[in-house]
C-alpha cells in the first residue's frame, strides 16, 4: 500500500504534522524515542499525556526511562485499560461525570483517550460532543481544572502573534475557534464556550486520524452579554458585555493574520459558533485569503444535503422534483438551502436563482417573503419569493407543501403535532430532520416524528435519539451530525495541501458520505451510515474531498498520490502504544 513516505522525503503526515522524530514512518513492531525538551523519562514521562503509557510500559521501558518503583508492578495492554476505562465510564449516571472522567484521560493519557473514543464511539460521541458537552459549557467555569488550548481575549490585543508562540507544537495543522456568541442551541456563552472547540479537535483525531499535536482550540474573548454568567464568581472569561464594531473586527483580524505568519498558508481555520451578524461576514472576509471552514454554515449543509441524497433512495425521484420547507434562516439553514441549490443547480443544469424558488425559509417573524425584502438582513434575501405573508408554519406547510421539512431553529418542540400531521397528510414519506442542538432545542423528538406521522416518516435529528417502536416495526433514527463530515472533510484539505475551500468540495462530501449508506442500512430507515465505521467513512470523505480539491487547482501537495483513499489511511493518526527505546 502507497503510504506517505514515498510521496516525500520529509512528509508532513499523520494528518498534516512534520514527523520530525520518524514515530509515524516506524513501523509498530520498531522501538521510538519519546522526544520532549530533552529524552523524557521516568516522573516527567508519566505526567506528560502525549508519553504516558500507565501500566502498559513494558519491563524494559520501565529500566530504560527510570521508572522503577514509580508504578505499581503489574504491566498490561491497551486494549485491558480500554476496558477497566470503559467499565469506570459506565458506572457513572450523569453525563457531564462521563464527559468530565473523559476530559481528565485526555490530560492524562492521551493515546488512551482516543482508543477509547474509536472502539466506544456511538457510545461516547454524545459525551464528548453534543449534547453532552453543551452542559459542560454552561458549567465550565465551575468544572474547570486545567486549561486546554488558547484564550485570547482583549487584554491580548495588539500581543496575538506572542500568544500563539506560547503554544509548545509548532507544526500546528487545523486551529478550532469560537468566541462563544453562540453555542449550540444554548446562547452566548462567552469564554465558557472553549468547550466547543476542544471536543471538535477530539473528533478530529478520533473521527478523522489528525494527530492531536496538529490540533489547536483557541477562544477569542470580547465579553458576554450573558448577565447570569457576569455576576457568576467562578466566571472564567472577561466580566464585561461584549465589544463590537471596530474593536472586535481588529482583534479578528489581528488573530487571521498571526495565525497565518505562525502556522502557513495551508492552517485550516474553522469558524465555531459564532452569531449569525460575525459568521457570514467573517467567512466572506477571509475564504479568498485564508483556509477557511465554517461548519454551522458549510459542514451542517454538506451533512445535511448527504442525507437528503440518500433520502431519496426511499423516497424516490429526483433531488430536483423536491420542495423544501426550513424553519429557521441562521447560519446552518441558509447554508444548506444554498448548498442544497447548488447541487440541484449542478444535476439539472438550471440557474441557482430558478432553483431557489422550490426552497422556503421560516425565521421569527414567518415565511420570507417578497414584502418583507427590505427589512431582511442580506443572508436571507435570496430566499425570499413571491407569496402573501405567512405567520404559522403548519399554514406555510399546508400552502407550500414542501416534501422535506428542515428544522434549524434552536427553538425545541416548534415541529408540532399539527405540523407533522401536515406533513404526512401531503407526502407518502415525508423527510422530517430536526437538527438543532442540544436535544432539549430538537424542533421534536424521534418518537413523536414516527408516532404523528404514523410510521410514514423519514427522520433525522442533530442530537442523538434512541430507537422507537410503533405499531410493530421498529424505526432507527438517523443523527445528522456534523461529525460525519468535518473530520474527513478537513484531513483531505490537510494530505492534499489544499490552499481555499470552494463549495465544490463541500458536494464532493456529501455525495461521498451519501454513497457510504448500504441496502442493509436503508431496510432499517436509516439514511446515514452507522458511526461505528466512520473512520473508514472519514478516509473516503477525504478522498473525494481531495480529489476535487486536486481537479480544481487547489491542491498544493504533488505529486497526487495514485491511490487517494490508501494515502488518506496511512495519513491517519492511530491511538496504538509505540514502544520507547
Amino acid at each position: 500500500m502507497e503510504n506517505v513516505a514515498d510521496i516525500d522525503d520529509k512528509p508532513t503526515i499523520g494528518g498534516g504534522v512534520q514527523d520530525v522524530y520518524g514515530e509515524d514512518r516506524a513501523t509498530e513492531d520498531q522501538s521510538v524515542t519519546p522526544w520532549n525538551v530533552s529524552v523524557a523519562s521516568g516522573y516527567t514521562m508519566l505526567r506528560d499525556p502525549q508519553f504516558n503509557k500507565g501500566l502498559a510500559f513494558t519491563e524494559k521501558e520501565r529500566d530504560a526511562h527510570y521508572l522503577r518503583g514509580l508504578l505499581p508492578p503489574t504491566v498490561i495492554c491497551q486494549e485491558t485499560q480500554v476496558k477497566q476505562m470503559i467499565k469506570n465510564i459506565r458506572q457513572y449516571e450523569v453525563p457531564l461525570q462521563k464527559y468530565m472522567a473523559m476530559m481528565d484521560l485526555q490530560e492524562t493519557n492521551e493515546r488512551l483517550f482516543y482508543r477509547l473514543l474509536i472502539d466506544h464511539v456511538e457510545e461516547l460521541l454524545p459525551i464528548v460532543y453534543t449534547p453532552t458537552v453543551g452542559e459542560a459549557c454552561q458549567k465550565y467555569g465551575s468544572i474547570f481544572i486545567r486549561p486546554q488550548g488558547l484564550y485570547i481575549s482583549l487584554k491580548e490585543k495588539g500581543k496575538v502573534l506572542e500568544v500563539l508562540r506560547n503554544w509548545p507544537e509548532k507544526n500546528v495543522q487545523v486551529i478550532v475557534v469560537t468566541d462563544g456568541e453562540r453555542i449550540l442551541g444554548l446562547g452566548d456563552l462567552g469564554c465558557q464556550g472553549m468547550g466547543i472547540p476542544v471536543g471538535k479537535l477530539s473528533l478530529y483525531t478520533a473521527l478523522g486520524g489528525v494527530r492531536p499535536s496538529s490540533c489547536l482550540p483557541i477562544t477569542i474573548d470580547v465579553g458576554t452579554n450573558n448577565e447570569k454568567l457576569l455576576g457568576e464568581e467562578l466566571y472564567i472569561g472577561l466580566k464585561h458585555t461584549r465589544v463590537t464594531g471596530q474593536e472586535y473586527a481588529e482583534l479578528i483580524d489581528e488573530f487571521m493574520t498571526a495565525a497565518k505568519q505562525n502556522y502557513g498558508e495551508k492552517l485550516l481555520i474553522q469558524f465555531e459558533d459564532f452569531a449569525n451578524h460575525n459568521a457570514f461576514d467573517l467567512l466572506e472576509r477571509y475564504r479568498s485569503t485564508h483556509l477557511v471552514f465554517n461548519d454551522d454554515i458549510q459542514g451542517t449543509a454538506s451533512v445535511v444535503l448527504a442525507g437528503v441524497v440518500s433520502a431519496l433512495k426511499l423516497v424516490g425521484g429526483n433531488l430536483g422534483d423536491h420542495r423544501f420547507l426550513f424553519l429557521g434562516a441562521g447560519e446552518a439553514g441558509t447554508g444548506i438551502a444554498s448548498l442544497i441549490a447548488l447541487e440541484i443547480s449542478k444535476r439539472t443544469n438550471s440557474p441557482v436563482d430558478e432553483v431557489r424558488k422550490n426552497i422556503w425559509l421560516v425565521d421569527s417573524k414567518g415565511l420570507i417573503v417578497s414584502s418583507r425584502e427590505e427589512s431582511l438582513q442580506h443572508f436571507k434575501k435570496p430566499w425570499a419569493h413571491d407569496h402573501e405573508p405567512v405567520t404559522e408554519l403548519v399554514d406555510a406547510v399546508n400552502q407550500i407543501k414542501p416534501t422535506v421539512l428542515i428544522g434549524t431553529s434552536g427553538q425545541g418542540q416548534t415541529f408540532t403535532q399539527e405540523v407533522v400531521e401536515a406533513m404526512a397528510s401531503h407526502n407518502e414519506k415525508p423527510i422530517i430532520l430536526a437538527l438543532s442542538n442540544p436535544t432539549t432545542q430538537s424542533e421534536c423528538t424521534a418518537e413523536e416524528a414516527y408516532t404523528w406521522s404514523k410510521g410514514c416518516a423519514i427522520f433525522a435529528s442533530g442530537s442523538p435519539f434512541p430507537s422507537v417502536e410503533y405499531d410493530g416495526k421498529v424505526f432507527v433514527p438517523g443523527q445528522a451530525n456534523n461529525a460525519y463530515i468535518f473530520p474527513g472533510f478537513g484531513l483531505g484539505l490537510i494530505m492534499s495541501g489544499t490552499i481555499r475551500v470552494h463549495d465544490d468540495l463541500l458536494l464532493a462530501a456529501s455525495e461521498a458520505l451519501a454513497s457510504q449508506v448500504t441496502q442493509e442500512h436503508y431496510d432499517k430507515g436509516l439514511i446515514y451510515p452507522p458511526f461505528t465505521n466512520i473512520r473508514k467513512i472519514s478516509a473516503n470523505i477525504a478522498a473525494q474531498v481531495a480529489a476535487k480539491a486536486y481537479e480544481l487547482g487547489l491542491a498544493t501537495r504533488l505529486p497526487r498520490p495514485k491511490n487517494l483513499v490508501n494515502f488518506a489511511e496511512s495519513c491517519m493518526y492511530t491511538p496504538t502504544y509505540r514502544n520507547y527505546r
